[in-house]
């Protein structure tokens, strides 16, 4: 069988055990086509969710690195190391990993959440506000970016912009909005 062949092969082999369930299998396909194939995005990003999924964030992070040096251009692979960084702590590739994302699909609002949550965590309230509102523009009718935005108002000591958010989400989230006024002690009208 020529390579060509035997990694379609491969392949169609990691189809049919990931609907199985057979997880740890599938993955070794996937490591058989890199084989063949070093630099197929397609079984490095397979991989990447698989060990994902499996608990091995640091190696699907690690997968995901080689994936976007050699794909420089794909937005989901800078994006999903751009979570994975942010959970493993790692906020300034996070950081980087995010920004790239944005760079490649300006209106992709959940790159825009990712990385206000870095920036929150880096307490740098002042860019937070900035991201999140461009996140809120982008998504205004998902609870999450408001939700976050709030926070950050309230950690910048801006109560009236905190409230006119709460305000804002009882209108279309009141579930997120009673959360925040208890968990912040701020009550709106």
């Amino acid at each position: 069988m020529n390579p060509l062949s035997r990694y379609f092969f491969l392949k169609a082999q990691a189809f049919f055990l990931l609907l199985s369930g057979q997880k740890r299998a599938a993955l070794s396909r996937f490591d058989a086509m890199l084989l063949l194939a070093p630099n197929s995005r397609y079984a490095m990003a397979s991989r990447a969710h698989l060990l994902a999924v499996s608990g091995d964030k640091h190696g699907a992070a690690s997968t995901l690195e080689t994936l976007v040096k050699s794909h420089p251009g794909d937005c989901a692979a800078w994006f999903n190391l751009g979570y994975l960084l942010n959970d493993a702590g790692r906020l300034e590739a996070a950081e980087h990993a995010f920004r790239r994302t944005m760079e490649l699909a300006p209106g992709m609002d959940r790159a825009w959440y990712g990385l206000g949550l870095v920036l929150i965590r880096q307490r740098r309230f002042d860019e937070a506000v900035c991201v999140l509102t461009r996140n809120t523009e982008l998504q205004p009718m998902s609870p999450f970016g408001w939700y976050q935005l709030a926070r950050v108002q309230i950690e910048r000591q801006q109560t009236d912009a905190a409230l006119k958010i709460i305000g804002h989400l009882k209108g279309f989230e009141p579930k997120v909005a009673a959360q925040l006024e208890r968990e912040t002690g701020l009550t709106c009208s």
